[in-house]
């Protein structure tokens, strides 16, 4: 694994949409893995371009980030900061980066930031992903469920909810 000091971030690009529709891709493989690739190529098209407009609407003012890890793009930070909070509306990176920590770093980062701003941190997460650990792990507590999503929040700092 790389040092955290080489995991850079810059704004996401027009020329970036062929990498995010791969990353896209690469976190749907257990849904659409029994699609021929024909099939699995349009769903993936249509579902990504639907992500991207459901994230332009509800998201105008978001920062949109390229993860890089030494100049090389390998993922996505998607954060909005509204007046009250901040929103983790997605953080991917493709797979041969997964479980190396530099989700855990990158999320760290936003803690510190939403810490020193005094505004909680708000995600949605599928309930099957994994990655519900890593968010209990760093301080998020579960405050909704739609049946398909978690919705998590953490206080600034990390501390416990206040019913």
């Amino acid at each position: 694994m790389s040092t955290p000091q080489s995991v850079t971030l810059r704004p996401a690009a027009a020329d970036d949409e062929s990498f995010l529709r791969d990353l896209f891709a690469s976190t749907r493989e257990a849904e659409f893995g029994f699609l021929d690739e024909t099939q699995r190529e349009v769903l993936v098209a249509m579902q990504f371009n639907l992500q991207q407009r459901q994230y332009d609407a509800g998201y105008p003012e978001a920062e949109h980030s390229i993860i890089l890890l030494e100049e090389g793009p390998i993922g996505r930070l998607f954060i909005d900061e509204g007046a009250r909070e901040f929103t983790l509306v997605d953080i991917a990176l493709l797979p041969d980066y997964r479980r190396l920590g530099i989700g855990t770093y990158l999320i760290e980062q936003l803690l510190d930031r939403a810490t020193t701003a005094k505004k909680p941190v708000r995600l949605h997460v599928f309930k099957a992903n994994p990655a519900q650990g890593l968010y209990e792990r760093l301080g998020f507590s579960q405050v909704g469920d739609d049946g398909m999503y978690l919705e998590m929040l953490r206080q600034p700092g990390g501390a416990p909810l206040s019913e």
